[in-house]
């Protein structure tokens, strides 16, 4: 937890990073496993640049999951990755790049994909991001950050109310307006998830692999308006 002063905040990465990976990360699934997320710009309140932490407690696991900054949930930045405790091997647009401590990173090219692995038990790795040229904005995917931690603990409710705060600031953004359509299937209002959902395909049809296997949306697969969308 920060500790804030008149003049300044204090945050102990190391313990806030074990802390996000004992509570668990983005969906829970099994290759979440160890990994934990420090929410850096929202926990010292920074306004002028985003600032995450990422952790992984066991060597091996993924540390940052493979992304680029133009689907749906990014926010367009270039970013920083500096490693601040173990090491990882990042892979940018193929290309391995080992990193131990102290190591900084550089992706200036929001189409390029970029991953990394811990080579190193209790890896932290620090992200700087941002547009240059242009004032700070949350992207798409922090600014859902509240739905995934309720999703996990099947509070959907409280997650569809947080999706519904994400789409406010990010109008419709494909990656919220799935989540929403994947809530209202698991909370049975089906007929209230193709609207969501078909625009939600229809500006990101990469989704429409992910529609067809998500158990989430398994009461529409019998329904043809399902079938007609992921097609």
């Amino acid at each position: 937890m920060a500790t804030k002063q008149a003049s300044h905040s204090v945050l102990s990465l190391q313990e806030a990073a074990q802390a996000a990976a004992e509570r668990g990360f983005g969906l829970g699934t099994e290759q979440d496993a160890g990994r934990g997320r420090v929410f850096v710009r929202r926990d010292l309140d920074i306004g002028s640049f985003g600032v995450n932490a990422f952790y992984q407690a066991a060597s091996g696991g993924i540390l940052v999951g493979e992304h680029d900054e133009l689907g749906p949930g990014a926010g367009g930045h270039e970013e920083l990755y500096v490693v601040l405790a173990g090491g990882c091997t990042f892979t940018v647009d193929g290309e391995e790049v080992d990193a131990s401590s102290g190591t900084a990173l550089f992706v200036s090219d929001p189409a390029t994909k970029r991953s990394a692995v811990a080579t190193e038990d209790e890896t932290t790795v620090l992200v700087v991001g941002g547009r240059p040229g242009e004032a700070f904005e949350p992207s798409p995917g922090e600014s859902l950050a509240p739905f995934f931690w309720l999703y996990r603990n099947e509070d959907y409710e409280g997650a569809l109310a947080a999706c519904r705060d994400a789409l406010e600031a990010h109008p419709g953004n494909a990656l919220i307006l799935y989540n929403i359509a994947c809530l209202e299937s698991r909370l049975g209002r089906p007929e209230e998830a193709f609207e969501p959902l078909g625009a939600s395909l229809a500006t990101a049809p990469v989704f429409k692999e992910v529609a067809a296997a998500d158990d989430d949306l398994a009461p529409l697969r019998d329904d043809p308006r399902f079938q007609a969308l992921v097609a």
